[in-house]
């Protein structure tokens, strides 16, 4: 049975109509266990971690209010919010690794292998919905990136922090907007 029999047929274009009306009633396809919620307040998380990254706080900060406000109807505010958000990057270290890959071949012919570092980031989140207090929350939020030692200061600033902070930052978000 083809489009064009389906359509002559008004019983079935009826039928099918209802079902995906029903479907959709059934089903929300947002995702989101936010209901009522409408206001956020996104306090900033200060880097009390051992080793400092200057620009972490800010950058980590801004990147999670954004996310929020751009992927959710909530709005901003500073006074009175549905729900608040805050806490403190705990941990940033950048430590050696046994992990060893990209081997060169020397013109001896020797192997060489390329030492890696790993950088872990640890954030710790209060998570408080004002209108659906079972759903609050206290967690921890850790993730690292291994990359190659040879790396500049500047260069894992720029790469590998994002990396590691945007992986955080979906975790922290799937758990206050999808509720798994």
């Amino acid at each position: 049975m083809n489009i064009k029999n389906i359509i002559k047929q008004p019983r079935l274009v009826w039928l099918l109509i209802i079902c995906l009306g029903f479907l959709h009633s059934c089903y929300s396809f947002t995702g989101s266990s936010l209901t009522d919620e409408k206001t956020v307040q996104i306090n900033e998380f200060p880097n009390n971690a051992a080793q400092t990254n200057p620009a972490l706080s800010q950058q980590f900060s801004t990147d999670i209010q954004n996310r929020f406000v751009q992927r959710t109807t909530l709005k901003g505010t500073k006074t009175n919010p549905d729900i608040l958000i805050e806490g403190e990057i705990t941990d940033y270290t950048i430590t050696p690794t046994t992990i060893s890959s990209n081997t060169t071949a020397t013109p001896t012919g020797g192997i060489i292998n390329e030492s890696q570092n790993k950088l872990t980031i640890t954030v710790k989140v209060h998570y408080e919905n004002k209108l659906h207090n079972e759903l609050s929350f206290d967690r921890t939020y850790s993730d690292e990136a291994v990359f190659n030692s040879s790396l500049s200061q500047s260069d894992i600033e720029a790469s590998q922090v994002k990396i590691v902070t945007e992986r955080i930052i979906n975790k922290i978000f799937n758990d206050v907007v999808a509720n798994w």
